[in-house]
């Protein structure tokens, strides 16, 4: 990404001088290996691998963060907006975990800290949040924020695929890292709804505080059931809040959805991103790009670049806020309606029994479904009302015990309204 944004600065160094009268020049770059050929038009007395030389350099006026990590990305952070430096960082990591130390420090030295790229690529999230909708009540902010599990699932739902298969072909492509864990298991797009919370609710909400639930259980008669029964499967982030008076509570996660056909996140497909926002007044919004990629993240770093530049030159500064505390509501107490897929034994009194486990815990059943019988047993397929997520774990422990049941395969929360409960 950093050899992209070079290449856009030097693209648009000439109109966005014309525009807004700022000359933009890479000064410095801070690299590991200085000698190594960036493919970029920049001298190589420009490069060293020596990062906080760059922060100190009395000639850089805007620190540019790209590397990664918390450490030593915090501390070069830190230190120049301590000097009055304004700072862009695509960091989401950084962000999620210690994103109210850097902000305060921003505050405090009346500099920017901008990070547009960080959630997103180059769709437009950020701005708006923190500044279009600062006065708007916001009730939900809910997205597909990875371009690797949604293209896995994408190509699950339209070609059939496993999702080994799928992930292995999203790698091959360049959309997978070799280890995936980050981006399959959730805490990559956990990370940017922590952050996305924080922006939207004027909360302190970190990485910690965010449940999330990976897609590498999913099956392809999941996606099969949910297509034929007009739903579609997708990886989701959801901030949503529960308090209307008194202190604010919020239910803060990622796990995947079973979303109906309409919902317009239902339509966003390979490695596009999206994400939908519901405010009291305003109503239904959606931002809708590519989530990922170098150009697309330079185009953010880019615009984030040339804000500070400008507010650099006014003696202004683009503030975050104060973020308050709040209280993130555990898994164990939000409520939902479920999909659960259940192997057993094809004989008599299965399915009473089955049942007999989810009434035993106060889990409704709104629909069910029975595959034909297998070598290895019976499919089950349940539809529930909505019930409590810790009733749902007792009854997915008990069914686990039942001699009558193989096996519990997969669990995913069906969201039914189209206007984001769930």
């Amino acid at each position: 990404m950093g050899s992209a944004l070079i290449q856009l600065v030097h693209e648009q160094a000439d109109g966005i001088e014309a525009r807004t009268g700022l000359r933009l020049e890479i000064g410095r770059v801070a690299v590991r290996n200085a000698s190594k050929d960036r493919g970029v038009d920049l001298p190589r007395d420009r490069f060293t691998n020596d990062a906080t030389s760059v922060v100190n350099d009395p000639d850089v006026d805007i620190v540019i963060e790209v590397i990664g990590g918390i450490e030593p990305a915090r501390q070069l952070i830190l230190d120049a907006l301590k000097a009055g430096k304004p700072v862009v960082t695509a960091n989401k990591e950084l962000l999620a975990n210690v994103g109210g130390e850097i902000f305060a420090t921003a505050e405090a030295s009346g500099v920017d800290v901008l990070f547009e790229a960080a959630v997103g690529g180059g769709i437009p999230l950020v701005r708006p949040l923190r500044e279009s909708l600062l006065g708007e009540p916001i009730d939900l902010v809910m997205g597909i924020v990875n371009g690797t599990t949604n293209y896995i699932l994408t190509r699950m739902t339209e070609s059939g695929a496993s999702y080994a298969d799928a992930l292995a072909e999203a790698q091959e492509l360049g959309y997978a890292e070799a280890d995936p864990t980050a981006d399959v298991e959730g805490y990559d797009a956990g990370a940017k709804i922590a952050i996305l919370a924080s922006i939207a609710f004027g909360a302190r909400v970190v990485a910690g505080d965010v449940y999330h639930e990976g897609i590498s259980a999913i099956t392809a008669d999941d996606i099969s059931f949910a297509g034929r029964n007009g739903f579609v499967v997708k990886l989701v982030a959801i901030a949503e809040k529960l308090s209307q008076d008194g202190p604010l509570e919020l239910a803060v996660r990622v796990h995947p959805v079973m979303l109906p056909l309409t919902h317009p996140l239902a339509s966003v497909r390979g490695s596009f991103n999206a994400v939908f926002v519901q405010g009291s007044a305003v109503g239904e919004l959606m931002f809708y790009g590519r989530g990922a990629g170098g150009n697309p993240t330079a185009s953010a770093v880019l615009g984030d670049l040339i804000d500070a530049g400008l507010n650099l030159r006014k003696g202004s500064s683009a503030s975050v806020g104060a973020l308050g505390e709040v209280r993130v509501r555990p898994i164990d107490e939000l409520e939902s309606e479920y999909y659960l897929h259940l192997n057993v034994f094809d004989r008599p009194g299965v399915l009473s029994a089955v049942a007999g486990v989810f009434g035993a815990h106060g889990v409704s059943i709104s629909a069910m479904n029975q595959g034909l019988p297998h070598d290895e047993g019976a499919d089950l397929v349940f539809i529930t009302h909505k019930a409590l997520e810790r009733d749902v774990q007792d009854t997915l422990r008990d069914l686990r015990e039942l001699d009558a049941v193989h096996e519990v395969g997969s669990v995913i929360r069906v969201l039914v309204d189209e206007t984001g409960g769930s």
